[in-house]
């Protein structure tokens, strides 16, 4: 498929797990791909090396890849991210919002500086992408964020975070009708447990903790209907979807990508 031949992507957190499966599947969709990395370049110019040389895993004309160095939750780095993804790529047409942390912590731990850490990140870094994003984009553009399912979901000791992600939701459905009027849609992924090096560190985590011996292979039940963890490109086909022409008549929604609720 090239649903997104000539378009012009910037990724947040695009060098590594999930970011790097949706860099991937972008490319081979068609599109030029900037990477953003915060602190990992050699994984961000490996990827974009690796994009150099398959041609973007497709027929991609002169779709190129380029890495952008940014920390999205201060937003004078966001905004130059922003132009220097633009500027490089010749224009912005679709923006994922990606870069984001996990936090684990019992209420009476959570300090100022967790708050404003996980916070910042998952929930400032991705408003201000979105507005310099925003400021670089043409009608037709389409904008992806990234949300979680721990937003509805009841996880022992997981209240900061799955804030942050509820916040996100809340985000697309409230810009939807605002960036309607400039023909920019803006919707949010809400990824299930996911088989990356993160998911393998947090998984116990995510059972209470009188469920959190139970083999680990018996783990994934307790979140997914088929009972098993997702596989970052299938992520990335969610969100190709959202970034796509096929998704036009999609916008303030958040889309489940979990494998089904147990």
């Amino acid at each position: 498929m090239n649903r997104l031949t000539g378009q012009r992507a910037l990724v947040t957190g695009g060098g590594r797990g999930i970011g790097a499966a949706i860099v991937r599947r972008l490319a081979a969709e068609g599109a030029s791909v900037a990477i953003n990395y915060r602190s990992d370049a050699v994984a961000a110019e490996a990827l974009a090396a690796e994009l150099a040389a398959s041609g973007g895993g497709g027929e991609r004309g002169d779709a190129r890849a380029l890495t952008v160095q940014a920390d999205v939750s201060d937003p004078d780095q966001a905004r130059r991210a922003v132009d220097e993804a633009a500027d490089g790529l010749g224009g912005l047409d679709i923006l994922v919002s990606n870069a984001g942390v996990e936090y684990f912590g019992p209420l009476e731990k959570i300090t100022v500086a967790d708050y404003e850490r996980v916070f910042g990140i998952n929930v400032g870094g991705q408003l201000f992408i979105t507005g310099a994003a925003v400021a670089r984009m043409e009608r037709g553009a389409r904008i992806v964020l990234t949300s979680s399912v721990s937003a509805s979901m009841a996880v022992y000791e997981h209240t900061l975070y799955a804030a942050s992600k509820a916040a996100v939701s809340a985000m697309v459905r409230n810009l939807a009708p605002e960036l309607a009027r400039r023909g920019i849609a803006i919707n949010a992924i809400a990824a299930g447990g996911t088989n990356t090096a993160m998911a393998a560190k947090n998984l116990p985590k995510y059972a209470h903790p009188e469920l959190r011996d139970l083999p680990p292979e018996q783990l994934p039940w307790l979140f997914s209907a088929v009972g098993r963890l997702a596989e970052p490109e299938e992520i990335a086909a969610a969100v190709a979807f959202l970034a796509s022409a096929d998704a036009s008549y999609v916008t303030g929604s958040t889309l489940a990508v979990d494998g089904g609720k147990p």
